[in-house]
């Protein structure tokens, strides 16, 4: 899929389906509750009928996909981990020990664990295998990736919502893995944005102070010398990003073109939001952030977006984590909906209903 397929795909995406949420709006204004009463609930209720067109009783097939990879920045010493741990977490999510793992399991959500370009060669038939390269290159010297790379990373996320929605998965999650990605992401988001540095890079994996002044200064150093192109998305992936966060932008894309509900993680998650969003705000109407993550850029980008995260646990593990939290909040919201009894049926005089909020 070169760039011009990429685009037609991109301008493919609809709208939601407003009739559908008019309806869902009406009929829950009918509930035995006062008007609005269920805040957020009712909007996300409202939301889902228009990615669905219908409103569905409840959501089963759950999916988070996790795209990790490595990144060749971490030679300037902005992390607290070595770059071995990226390929350690990937394997052990396809085991019982990770936090995205335990909470997917409570939650009943699978995952989808992919090598878009982890610096080693796994032998487990549980992560997919859609390696680009060994890595990205160190974006203070160079470009982080091609251009070609970078569309190849995209469409490996627009290939895998393919397959899931061909799979009949109702929600997808987004999760990522990467040592050093949270200074790739503070820096595809400053790139885009023109944001001050110093109010978006946090400390990621927790960072000494020295390292965290050093990864501000790297962010800053990666822009001066890439001088990437505020107005073209792949550009400044290609060159201060990573594959996880461009394979991201391509799940975005594509849940948005097959009309699934797609759950936003923490930063890295929403940056790659946020860059199919700039490819095409429609993307916007077809997701849910889960969560406010602690890094300090994140409320930035959900102003941007325009969107309310669902929850706030001053949680910052990443993985896709809150994911599977949301997607219980989700399906709550919609049972609620849909077993709450109406006016007519409880026998209750709508109009004499006293409001006391």
């Amino acid at each position: 899929m070169n760039k011009n397929k990429i685009k037609d795909f991109i301008s493919s995406i609809d709208p939601l389906d407003k009739t559908a949420m008019n309806k869902v709006v009406k009929y829950m204004d009918n509930l035995t509750k006062p008007i609005g009463s269920l805040g957020y609930m009712e909007i996300m209720t409202a939301k889902i009928a228009g990615i669905k067109g219908y409103l569905p009783k409840e959501l089963k097939k759950k999916n988070i996909i996790i795209m990790c990879s490595d990144n060749g920045v971490v030679e300037e010493g902005i992390s607290s981990c070595p770059q071995n741990t990226t390929a350690l977490v990937t394997e052990n999510f396809t085991k019982d020990i990770t936090g995205v793992k335990v909470l997917a399991n409570y939650y009943g959500a699978e995952l989808t664990v992919v090598d878009v370009g982890v610096n080693h060669d796994f032998n487990n038939n549980k992560i997919l295998n859609r390696k680009i390269s060994y890595g990205t290159n160190n974006m203070v010297k160079e470009s982080a990736m091609s251009l070609e790379q970078a569309l190849k990373a995209i469409e490996s996320g627009i290939e895998i919502v393919e397959e899931l929605h061909k799979k009949g998965v109702d929600i997808i999650g987004t999760g990522e893995m990467g040592v050093g990605n949270t200074t790739t992401s503070a820096a595809v988001f400053c790139a885009l944005t023109d944001m001050e540095i110093d109010k978006i890079v946090g400390k990621g994996a927790g960072v000494t102070e020295a390292q965290y002044k050093v990864k501000k200064s790297v962010v800053k150093k990666a822009i001066e010398v890439n001088k990437p192109i505020k107005e073209d998305v792949v550009d400044v992936l290609s060159k201060v990003g990573g594959y996880d966060i461009a394979a991201l932008c391509g799940c975005y894309l594509a849940a948005a073109k097959y009309r699934i509900p797609i759950v936003i993680d923490g930063f890295i998650s929403s940056v790659a939001a946020f860059c199919a969003y700039k490819l095409n705000p429609l993307c916007r109407e077809y997701m849910f952030p889960s969560h406010l993550s602690a890094e300090p850029g994140a409320c930035y980008i959900m102003e941007q977006l325009g969107l309310k995260p669902i929850l706030n646990l001053n949680m910052r593990l990443g993985e896709g984590s809150a994911c599977p939290m949301a997607f219980n909040i989700i399906e709550a919201s919609l049972y609620t909906i849909n077993n709450m009894g109406t006016f007519e049926n409880a026998r209750l005089d709508k109009d004499n209903y006293i409001d006391i909020r």
